[in-house]
C-alpha cells in the first residue's frame, strides 16, 4: 500500500463528491496478522495476512448506500464511488440518517495516553511458535492430560482511519499479542476438555505461555467423570469466565437500535430498577492498555465515560446518530462500524461493581447448587427476556465442588435474573469487560 490510510480516506471522499454525493463518510483498515499453531511439538499451522479493506457511505438527500472494496487504485475508488451513488439514489428514504454537525465532532483527541498499540518490534514467528510450544509443553505436563488440540500463538497490528466531508479526519493504530490453548484429558467417550488464553495490547502485560498452558490442563482434568445434576430449582454461581455473558444480555437490550425497534426487553424499563441498588455498570472508552477504548466513535464524535446502570437504575439507551434521532434523543458516541455497514450502536469497555466476597466463599455460603465454568448454544427471547441456556460446570454440595457436570440447561427470565445477581470480587481489571462471577438465586436446572 503506498498511499497512506489518510490518503486513501480523502480520495475516498473526493471521488464520492465527483460522483454526486451529498455527503459522504470513509473508513480504511489496514493490517498485519500472524498466527501460529503447534501440536505434538511441531508446527501445525502458520498463517500471515496483509491487507486493507476500503469503505465508503454516501448520502443523497435522507438515502445511504455502503460499498466496500480491498483494491486501492484510483480508478478501483472512482468506480466505488459511482457504484455507490447509484444505490442511493434508488435506497429507500430515511429521515434519520445524516453525518454529525461540526460542532458535535471530537477535538484534539488524546490518542496516545489510551496506549492503543505496542510500540515494540512485530514479534518473529519463531516467538510467536515458542510461546504455543511453551503452552502446549506445560498443558501436556499436568497429570492426566491425555494430547493438546491446539496452541496458538498470535499477533496483529491494525490502523484504522475514518474522514468524512463534514470536516472531520482521524485514526488510530491497535496491537495485540495473545496466546490461546486447548487441552483434552481422559480417552475415548470419556475426554473432556478445556482452555485458557489471554489477549494483551502490550507483550510485556501477556500471562506467560506455560502458565497459560498449565491452566487449561487443569481445567481439563477438573471436568473429567462429569455427569448430570437432577433437576429442580437451585442457585446458580456463574463463574468470572462467563459471567459477562449474562451483563452482555443487558447491553445489547439497552441498545438504542433494539429499542428504537420496539424488540428490546429493557424497552420501558429506563429510569427503572434493572440491576441491585448496591450495582453500578460504567463505561469507559477511555482506559489506557484496554482493547475496547477508543478516543472517538465512527461518526467522530468524542467518547466518554459514563454510567449505564447508576445503583440499579438504567440510565438510558446506547446511541449512535441515527438512532438518537429516532429516539428524539442525543447520541451517546456509540457508533461502531465496519468497512461494509453504515454506523450501529455498540458498547465499549464496562464495568460491574465489584463484590466483598471471593468467589470460593460464594460457592461456600451457596450450600447446594450449580457452578457453571461454560455455555452452549443460546435460546435468549429478546422481547421478553426468557433464557435458557445448555451449561457445564460444577455441582456444588454443602458448601464444596462436589463433582463436575455437563448436560443440563438452566433456564430463568433475565428480569428477574439481574434484579437479584450478587457479585463476587474476582473481575479480572484489565479486560474489556470486567465482570465478577456472577450468583443467581432459584434458577431451574434440567439435568438427570
Amino acid at each position: 500500500m503506498s498511499q497512506t490510510p489518510e490518503t486513501l480516506a480523502g480520495m475516498m471522499l473526493e471521488a464520492a463528491q465527483k460522483a454526486g454525493a451529498e455527503a459522504a463518510d470513509a473508513m480504511v483498515v489496514s493490517g498485519t496478522s500472524v498466527s501460529i499453531e503447534v501440536r505434538e511439538g511441531k508446527l501445525e499451522q502458520a498463517e500471515r495476512s496483509e491487507g486493507v479493506d476500503l469503505g465508503l457511505r454516501v448520502l443523497i438527500g435522507q438515502r445511504q448506500a455502503n460499498v466496500s472494496i480491498s483494491d486501492t487504485r484510483p480508478e478501483s475508488i472512482a468506480t466505488m464511488a459511482e457504484r455507490a451513488v447509484a444505490m442511493a439514489k434508488e435506497a429507500p428514504e430515511d429521515p434519520y440518517v445524516g453525518l454529525a454537525a461540526a460542532e458535535q465532532l471530537v477535538r484534539d483527541p488524546d490518542i496516545a495516553a489510551l496506549e492503543l498499540c505496542d510500540p515494540t518490534a512485530e514479534p518473529a514467528p519463531d516467538a510467536l511458535q515458542a510461546d504455543a510450544l511453551a503452552a502446549e509443553a506445560a498443558a501436556m505436563a499436568v497429570d492426566g492430560v491425555t494430547q493438546v488440540q491446539s496452541s496458538t500463538g498470535g499477533y496483529s497490528h491494525t490502523t484504522v482511519h475514518l474522514a468524512a466531508s463534514n470536516g472531520f479526519s482521524g485514526g488510530y493504530d491497535r496491537s495485540s499479542r495473545a496466546v490461546y490453548t486447548t487441552a483434552i484429558a481422559g480417552t475415548g467417550e470419556a475426554m473432556e476438555r478445556d482452555y485458557d488464553g489471554d489477549s494483551r495490547i502490550f507483550q510485556s502485560d501477556l500471562r506467560s505461555a506455560s502458565e497459560i498452558g498449565t491452566e487449561a490442563g487443569q481445567r481439563a482434568i477438573a471436568r473429567l467423570n462429569a455427569r448430570k445434576p437432577e433437576t429442580g430449582a437451585f442457585p446458580v454461581l456463574f463463574d468470572e469466565r462467563i459471567s459477562s455473558s449474562l451483563i452482555g444480555h443487558l447491553l445489547a437490550a439497552a441498545n438504542g437500535a433494539m429499542v428504537a425497534r420496539g424488540s428490546s426487553w429493557l424497552r420501558d424499563k429506563q429510569g427503572q430498577q434493572v440491576l441491585p441498588e448496591t450495582l453500578s455498570l460504567i463505561e469507559d472508552p477511555l482506559r489506557p492498555r484496554v482493547s475496547g477504548s477508543r478516543p472517538f466513535d465512527a461518526e467522530g464524535l468524542p467518547t466518554a465515560k459514563r454510567a449505564i446502570v447508576d445503583k440499579g437504575v438504567l440510565t438510558g439507551w446506547t446511541l449512535d446518530l441515527a438512532n438518537a434521532r429516532k429516539l428524539g434523543m442525543a447520541s451517546t458516541g456509540n457508533a461502531a462500524r465496519g468497512v461494509s455497514s453504515p454506523p450501529s450502536p455498540s458498547s465499549w469497555n464496562v464495568a460491574l461493581t465489584q463484590g466483598a466476597q471471593s468467589r470460593e466463599a460464594m460457592i461456600k455460603d451457596m450450600g447446594r447448587g450449580l457452578l457453571v465454568t461454560s455455555l452452549i448454544g443460546s435460546t435468549i427471547n429478546p422481547t421478553t427476556g426468557d433464557y435458557s441456556r445448555g451449561a457445564a460446570g460444577f455441582w456444588v454440595e454443602n458448601g464444596e465442588i462436589a463433582y463436575a457436570v455437563n448436560e443440563c440447561t438452566i433456564a430463568g427470565n433475565l428480569h428477574d435474573m439481574l434484579r437479584h445477581i450478587v457479585p463476587a470480587n474476582d473481575a479480572r481489571g484489565y479486560l474489556s469487560r470486567v465482570v465478577p462471577s456472577l450468583l443467581v438465586e432459584g434458577m431451574t436446572l434440567a439435568g438427570a
